[in-house]
């Protein structure tokens, strides 16, 4: 498709779905010059990241928004190490790490930012686990640090930002293998991340939350997990995780891993791209 094909396809989803230019704006956190450009075709190649973007405002899949054909009918290759499906961490690889939600929290309340990063590893692992719930693990959380209440989530949303050259490459590496979310997360705040557009709106072929599956990286019950949804032997899977410790566990059952280090993000997505480089395309 090209840009005046794609401009008129994205008016047409945006009209649909009954959104002025502004509000689709608004929505998709896009600038109002950028999508008038986008729906004239005065813009050559829009990012992928732009497009899906506005496709997770519309409330559509982004094949759907360009009119290409479905993930079900994609080409599934492998990469030169024969990798058929990659598994993605979401902290720290496609989202950057929650320390702004940690700096926020601390400036609200009063309270120093150590005592309050401190009480929250105290109960992390067991909401992520799905073994305490979000209303007890934010009370917990603020009787540790001494404030009348706490709601962790909404500080996490609202600070939590994407990692572009990660988000990038996974919806460019969904167009060749097979790819789901591994994470270690709360009940709920993935859902979250999607509707706010934090994360790619793409059909995953299979998502790996902890708290839902009642376990933790680098537990081996969430590995057999993800090995079983994967459905490939485990010399095909790949993982890129920023946890060393959570990559070993999953070595240690075959399978290829990469580490991803959030605080250089170009770097990192390089290798990513090296590694994912395909047989044939």
């Amino acid at each position: 498709m090209d840009e005046r094909g794609l401009g008129k396809q994205l008016q047409m989803a945006r009209q649909a779905a009954g959104l002025t230019q502004q509000q689709l704006c608004h929505q998709a956190n896009l600038s109002f010059s950028t999508l008038t450009k986008i729906e004239r075709g005065a813009i050559k190649s829009p990012s992928i990241f732009t497009i899906q973007s506005i496709a997770g405002a519309l409330g559509v899949g982004l094949d759907e928004l360009v009119g290409q054909a479905p993930s079900k009918a994609r080409k599934l290759l492998k990469t030169k190490s024969g990798v058929s499906f990659v598994y993605f961490d979401v902290n720290g690889c496609l989202v950057y790490f929650y320390q702004q939600a940690f700096s926020k929290l601390a400036a609200d309340t009063g309270v120093r930012p150590d005592v309050v990063e401190s009480a929250f590893w105290h109960f992390n692992d067991e909401v992520c686990r799905g073994t305490m719930s979000v209303s007890d693990f934010n009370a917990k959380f603020a009787e540790r640090i001494g404030v009348k209440s706490v709601n962790w989530q909404n500080y996490y949303i609202d600070t939590i930002e994407p990692v572009r050259e990660m988000q990038e490459t996974l919806i460019w590496a969904a167009e060749r293998y097979k790819v789901g979310l591994m994470t270690n997360i709360m009940p709920g705040l993935l859902g979250a991340l999607k509707r706010g557009q934090k994360l790619p709106n793409l059909t995953y072929d299979a998502v790996i939350d902890s708290s839902e599956i009642g376990a933790i990286k680098p537990e081996e019950k969430i590995y057999q997990t993800a090995q079983e949804r994967a459905g490939v032997p485990p010399e095909e899977i790949l993982f890129i995780d920023d946890s060393r410790a959570n990559l070993m566990a999953a070595e240690k059952l075959g399978w290829k891993v990469l580490w991803f280090d959030d605080s250089r993000p170009e770097e990192a997505t390089a290798r990513v791209r090296q590694a994912l480089e395909p047989a044939e395309d």
